[in-house]
């Protein structure tokens, strides 16, 4: 009768459930930029932003009849030039990293299927030449002249 009444109690008690941590990692689609790709980007980020911000200096300036107008307009077609540069810098970072760094490819298997036909093969050379007698020698040595 204890037995029953303790199960009904425990039934009515929720479980207590793990605490789940502050920083939790989850998986993120896309894997982390490389370092010098990532600085390149952020430093173009910066230039084309303050380019922006001349441009709309310039703008609200000559709108204005002000005298910042003609420095701002210059520092605008200053730092678009700068800009170009800057975006062109995370290109070539990118494709430099890559040149190095490689791409980790897996072969297709169409390329798996043809190493796999070619180890049939050597191996079926093998077992005809180990029939004949003869000594056998690993590929790239030579085979030993009895004196």
């Amino acid at each position: 009768m204890d037995d029953l009444v303790e199960d009904a109690l425990d039934r009515d008690i929720p479980e207590r459930r793990k605490r789940r941590s502050l920083w939790v990692e989850e998986p993120v689609g896309r894997p982390r930029m490389p370092d010098p790709v990532r600085v390149s980007a952020v430093r173009a980020v910066l230039v084309v932003s303050f380019t922006l911000i001349a441009a709309v200096v310039a703008t609200l300036g000559a709108a204005g009849h002000s005298w910042i107008a003609a420095p701002a307009t210059l520092a605008a077609i200053g730092s678009t030039v700068v800009a170009t540069w800057a975006v062109l810098d995370v290109w070539i970072t990118r494709q430099v990293w890559n040149q190095r760094n490689g791409v980790i490819s897996s072969p297709s298997s169409a390329a798996r299927a043809l190493r796999r036909e070619r180890r049939r093969e050597r191996r079926r050379a093998r077992r005809g030449t180990r029939g004949t007698g003869g000594a056998r020698t690993l590929p790239g040595h030579r085979a030993r002249v009895a004196s």
